[in-house]
């Protein structure tokens, strides 16, 4: 089994490519990639959806990976996931802590944002924080969910995160 450093897919052995998320193993990663699936999309009739699944089942794992950072982070999520930075003088603690990835220089809020499941999907939810939640590029409303999907990026302040279902 081959690992994908970037969703932690377990992939086939001799595969160049990631099966999951199109990571490549070898060569120039950016320029292999962005060719590779330009040409997979027109063997397959483009007919391959541009937007990742927004259906979390229930036994999935919630993969994220900071822009940057080799190793992949995984979540069994129940309920919600409380993203931000750890600050030990006001006894708070987020279930996903970035002060290991420059979340102060980044612009990351204590309580930035959170990951919401409802039923079989997730949720991204900006709890007001100072430099703002970005879903794909859009800036969300503070406290205003918006549908998180397989493969989605999101920026918190300036810190950009990849998420994955598994």
């Amino acid at each position: 089994m081959k690992t994908c450093p970037y969703c932690a897919h377990n992939n086939r052995e001799g595969v160049f490519f990631c099966e999951e998320c199109g990571h490549p193993f070898v060569g120039d990663q950016e320029a292999v990639l962005a060719t590779t699936r330009l040409i997979q999309q027109e063997a397959a009739g483009a007919n391959r959806v541009a937007w990742g699944t927004a259906h979390f089942h229930q036994n999935a794992r919630l993969v994220v990976r900071v822009r940057e950072h080799p190793e992949a982070l995984v979540f069994h999520l129940q309920d919600e996931l409380l993203i931000g930075r750890a600050d030990p003088q006001m006894n708070s603690q987020p279930d996903l802590d970035l002060m290991p990835y420059g979340a102060v220089e980044q612009g990351v809020s204590r309580r930035h944002a959170k990951i919401q499941r409802i039923d079989e999907t997730l949720m991204l939810v900006d709890l007001e924080s100072t430099n703002g939640t970005y879903l794909n590029g859009q800036r969300l409303l503070p406290n205003q969910p918006r549908m998180l999907r397989d493969g989605d990026e999101v920026r918190l302040g300036q810190l950009v995160l990849h998420v994955f279902f598994s």
